[in-house]
């Protein structure tokens, strides 16, 4: 059973949620990914969001583009946490799906990570699940430790090269 539902609502879309689901992936945790238009194709979308609870999902990630109607909608429905990712469009820059996704009623509350922000929607839902799974809390420590390893390295390489602090 998926822990996350990862969940878009076009196929361009797909880059940014692959992000999400990479960082599942690393961090052992399970998750099912779907294409699922809430202004196309309502009943599926309904379907899809009031089942989510029964088949496991403890975390929903939605991404969405212009009106950004499908991170609400799942939050409407689902009666666990919902992560918003607004998508860069051609039209506004994604700015007009962050604010769809940030401006939810009270009571409606969805978590919205940066435009495209993919890979740190898969690591808030990863921080979620892990409040109840040390093991997983252990593999986020370790993957902040790798983090933090890799800027370092970076640093000595850039040092190594002789540039100066001015």
């Amino acid at each position: 059973m998926a822990e996350v539902g990862i969940v878009m609502g076009s196929d361009s879309d797909m880059p940014i949620m692959a992000k999400a689901a990479d960082i599942l992936e690393e961090l052992g945790v399970s998750y099912e990914m779907r294409i699922i238009s809430a202004h196309r194709e309502p009943d599926v979308f309904f379907d899809y969001a009031k089942s989510a609870e029964e088949r496991g999902y403890k975390v929903i990630i939605a991404g969405a583009g212009k009106a950004a109607h499908l991170p609400g909608m799942c939050a409407a429905l689902f009666p666990m946490p919902v992560i918003g990712i607004p998508m860069k469009t051609s039209d506004l820059g994604g700015v007009d799906s962050l604010y769809s996704i940030v401006q939810m009623p009270s009571g409606i509350p969805v978590a919205t990570v940066a435009i495209n922000g993919g890979a740190n929607a898969g690591i808030l839902a990863a921080k979620i699940l892990a409040t109840s799974d040390p093991q997983l809390l252990a593999r986020l420590k370790k993957y902040s430790e790798d983090l933090k390893k890799q800027v370092l390295e970076k640093d000595e390489k850039l040092q190594k090269a002789g540039y100066q602090a001015y």
